[in-house]
C-alpha cells in the first residue's frame, strides 16, 4: 500500500494556482488542494492524508474525510511537520511505502531517517499536471467513442429526427 502525506499550506506556498487563491480566500485554496489530492488518489489508488497546521485554523485538534481524502487540522502549538511524523511512524510497516509531499528540507532529512520518502511540492505539481492532463484525455476518449443516441440510427434517420426537433419538415 502507499501513503501520500501532503503538508497542505507547504503545497499551498508552493503551487502557483494555489497560491493565487490564498491570496484571496484561505479556504478556497485548501478546498482546492483537497479537491486536486481527491483526483491524484481516485487516479492512483494512494491513500492520501492532508495535514494543515493548526496556528492557521485556531481550535482543537480535527479530523475528517472530503472527497474522500483524509484532512487533519493540528492541535493547538503542534504543526504539520510534527504531525506528518508520528503519523509516518504510526503507519510505517512492512507493506507500506510512505511519501511525503513537502519542500521544506528539515522535515524531507528526517522523514528520509524514518524510511519514509519524499515529493517535493513542484515533483507533486508535476504530477498532478500529468494525471490532469490523463483523465482529460480519457473522458474525452469515452465521450467520443459515446454514441449520440442510445437507439444506433443511420446518418439518414438521425437527420430526419434532427429535423423534427427543430421544427423543420
Amino acid at each position: 500500500m502507499q501513503i501520500l502525506l501532503v503538508d497542505g499550506y507547504n503545497i499551498i506556498g508552493a503551487w502557483s494556482e494555489l497560491r493565487k487563491l490564498k491570496e484571496v480566500k484561505l479556504l478556497e485554496a485548501r478546498d482546492r488542494l483537497i479537491e486536486l489530492m481527491a483526483e491524484y488518489k481516485a487516479y492512483t489508488g494512494t491513500r492520501v492524508i492532508v495535514v494543515f497546521d493548526a496556528h492557521l485554523v485556531p481550535g482543537i485538534e480535527n479530523k475528517k474525510k472530503q472527497y474522500n481524502v483524509e484532512v487533519i487540522y493540528t492541535r493547538k502549538n503542534e504543526i504539520a511537520d510534527e504531525r506528518i511524523e508520528k503519523l509516518t511512524k504510526e503507519l510505517s510497516g512492512r507493506r507500506v511505502q510512505i511519501y511525503v509531499a513537502t519542500s521544506d528540507l528539515t522535515e524531507q532529512r528526517v522523514i528520509f531517517g524514518q524510511g519514509a520518502l519524499r515529493k517535493s511540492a513542484r515533483e507533486l505539481e508535476i504530477e498532478m499536471l500529468s494525471i490532469s492532463s490523463k483523465i482529460t484525455k480519457k473522458v474525452k476518449t469515452i465521450q467520443d467513442d459515446k454514441p449520440a443516441s442510445n437507439i444506433p440510427l443511420t446518418a439518414e434517420v438521425a437527420e430526419i429526427f434532427e429535423k423534427w426537433r427543430r421544427g423543420m419538415k
